[in-house]
């Protein structure tokens, strides 16, 4: 464990022999355990939970594969299961028992298999831009193509920004990249995220969706990417589910609009104090 100048500690959770690192914002209150989306990394979510130490801890989790956690499981295992058995660890070893559980997309789904799993562990649940529906094939197809065509190693993170389109968003996907020798790198293996993928290939996940007993919450970006037959879906399979779509929000909304997700995650979460 070490602390380094940045108003974190950072922790280093070993499960089954795969490292796992979270940095641990600190703050009084009930813990909030924040899970990033596919291909990222959990300072995605430093402008959002800046100023929440106030009421709440804040963790946030590099998640396997990605980050400064293990990038490369010796087993290969991305399932799940595995994403779901590192997040109960994290919560025990640093001691979140009752924790709010919030994730984007991949991230998202990774929170909601935990709730199902372990209501004795979470107290409420946030899902931003993360659904109860299943992947196409077709749809992780075409992620696979998108990420094995980045054009690595990028010259500058400017220039990755531009890549990931500008904005908040691309220069929040540059911030995520790692320097090497040659230019900006991804911190993950694109055939590994491919891997995390396929476990969301199924029909659906609202067996589970309806086996959360904590309140939950959804955060949907207005230009996001959950349908509205998904999100009524959702809302007639668990009536007391609160949405709320951010203006001027794609599917990354904690890089688009993190001020507003804030002020969101606050009027859920005190109300879960």
């Amino acid at each position: 464990m070490s602390e380094p100048n940045t108003g974190w500690t950072e922790h280093t959770v070993v499960r089954d022999g795969v490292r796992l690192v979270a940095r641990d914002h600190g703050g009084a209150g009930r813990p909030v355990l924040f899970l990033h989306g596919l291909a990222g990394y959990g300072g995605e979510w430093d402008a959002t939970v800046a100023g929440m130490r106030d009421r709440h801890r804040v963790v946030t989790l590099d998640q396997r594969g990605h980050g400064a956690s293990e990038r490369r499981p010796l087993d290969g295992d991305m399932s799940r299961s595995a994403y779901v058995a590192d997040v109960i660890e994290i919560i025990t070893a640093l001691r979140l028992e009752k924790v709010a559980l919030a994730g984007q997309s991949l991230g998202g789904n990774t929170a909601m298999l935990v709730a199902a799993a372990r209501p004795d562990l979470v107290r409420a649940l946030v899902m931003v831009e993360a659904g109860a529906r299943g992947v196409d094939p077709r749809e992780v197809d075409r992620i696979g193509a998108w990420l094995a065509g980045w054009p690595v190693p990028f010259a500058s993170l400017d220039a990755a920004a531009q890549f990931f389109g500008g904005g908040p968003a691309g220069a929040g996907w540059a911030a995520g990249l790692e320097l090497r020798g040659d230019g900006w790198w991804p911190r993950f293996e694109a055939g590994l995220m491919v891997r995390s993928l396929a476990g969301l290939v199924r029909p659906s996940f609202w067996p589970e969706w309806r086996r959360v007993a904590c309140p939950a919450l959804v955060v949907l970006g207005q230009s996001g990417i959950i349908s509205p037959d998904e999100q009524r879906e959702m809302a007639l399979a668990r009536p007391d589910t609160v949405m709320v779509a951010v203006p001027r929000a794609g599917h990354d909304v904690h890089l688009d609009a993190p001020e507003a997700l804030r002020v969101v995650l606050a009027g859920f979460l005190d109300r879960e104090r």
